[in-house]
């Protein structure tokens, strides 16, 4: 039987030691970690708690959370996807829960069930885990027959298949590239906005739950939740935002306009309602009533910006066609200058990596280099936040696990 090394201690590549050590017991499977400690994006993703994945079952729904990569996913999803995640780690005691929007994590809300089960299943299935491993060299073989070689700081391995699973690693990048794969550069994904706004400033961690956002002068828009932070606006639509227009953005350096509707609706669903307002409640005054789940004070701010301080105490009978055409331009089309990014949380992913057309995707083997597979956030494959990064590595895990045991 062979001997199978995997390159990258994270969610993609522990899968795959697990499913090819089950599948094939008479293989040599080990594991390369260049740090200290392994699985270490599980542990801090989702604040500590494992999103592992989101409760989306159908493949060609799961796909278009993926901004690079879902065309090359929907063949490996209709083999394993979510709930299939979902049950592997359930049948062996991680009970999982699915929160309102979707997102799965385990019951204990803490990332150890998730680590602990995959180290168990790893020492059952008799993978060997090498930690302080750096990666020095990649040698393909020879000729038909003999094995690759691996030099690392710890000394010279050999393997007759092997599988990256590295991750964002610009070092491993340079090597395969040196291999002869292409490598799309890489870029930022899944950020927030910088937005230096005195408006916005003095209302940080109020949020809005549907906003439309929008960039004028591209075809980038998107909708969801939205948050208004210390630096700028963050939430959901914002990093859906950022995930699609991950290589816009860059090329723009960060610097754009950005139009939000705060309410999330059409226009001539706002004039109808503000209408309505007018005629029901003539003698309330309309700042101090919000409207469309807008939070009281950023709805005044809305309003303020719209009409100045001197008309603030205007009543909803007193609002001329000028003034409702004022908020509703403030409430549907708000202009931000945005100037920079700042990261996610903990959620460190990024666009760009192995060439997708460079990967078989029945078995996640490299086209140029028998014996050489991929899984994870080492190729050209990234997703919105929500559990669907980890759905990736766990399918491309579970494939290229079976596959490199496959003599």
């Amino acid at each position: 039987m062979p001997d199978i090394l995997i390159i990258g201690g994270g969610a993609a590549g522990f899968f795959a030691a697990i499913r090819c050590a089950e599948l094939y017991p008479d293989a040599q499977v080990a594991l390369l970690e260049r740090g200290k400690e392994i699985l270490g994006k599980v542990k801090i993703s989702g604040g500590g708690r494992c999103n592992v994945t989101h409760a989306c079952f159908v493949p060609k729904d799961l796909i278009k959370n993926y901004p690079r990569g879902s065309k090359e996913l929907l063949g490996p999803f209709t083999r394993f996807a979510c709930g299939d995640t979902m049950e592997w780690f359930e049948s062996r005691g991680v009970a999982l829960k699915i929160e309102d929007d979707g997102r799965v994590f385990p019951e204990s809300d803490s990332s150890q069930s998730i680590i602990d089960c995959l180290l168990d299943a790893a020492r059952q299935a008799g993978v060997r885990i090498l930690l302080h491993h750096r990666i020095d060299d990649i040698l393909p073989p020879a000729q038909a027959g003999e094995p690759w070689q691996i030099n690392t700081s710890e000394g010279p391995l050999s393997a007759d298949r092997i599988l990256i699973a590295t991750g964002s690693n610009t070092r491993i990048w340079e090597q395969l590239a040196a291999l002869g794969h292409s490598i799309v550069p890489p870029v930022p994904s899944l950020f927030t906005f910088n937005i230096k706004d005195p408006a916005l400033a003095a209302l940080p961690g109020l949020s809005v739950p549907q906003a439309d956002v929008s960039i004028p002068g591209t075809d980038l828009a998107a909708s969801g939740p939205l948050l208004i932070t210390h630096w700028g606006l963050s939430g959901p639509a914002i990093l859906r935002l950022s995930a699609w227009g991950a290589r816009i953005l860059a090329g723009k350096q960060y610097r754009f306009n950005l139009r939000v509707n705060w309410t999330g609706l059409s226009i001539p669903d706002i004039e109808e309602e503000l209408e309505w307002l007018r005629q029901q409640y003539g003698k309330r005054q309309a700042a101090a009533h919000p409207q469309f789940d807008i939070p009281t004070r950023l709805w005044r701010a809305l309003c303020l910006s719209a009409w100045g301080e001197r008309q603030l105490d205007s009543k909803w009978g007193d609002l001329n066609k000028g003034m409702r055409d004022k908020l509703i331009n403030r409430l549907a089309a708000s202009e931000y200058s945005v100037n920079g990014k700042s990261t996610f949380k903990e959620e460190f992913v990024t666009a760009g990596g192995v060439d997708l057309r460079e990967i078989n995707f029945k078995t996640f083997e490299s086209k140029l280099h028998p014996g050489l597979f991929f899984a994870g956030e080492v190729l050209d494959i990234d997703a919105i936040t929500g559990g669907f990064n980890f759905q990736a590595a766990w399918t491309g895990g579970w494939i290229a696990g079976e596959a490199m045991g496959a003599f």
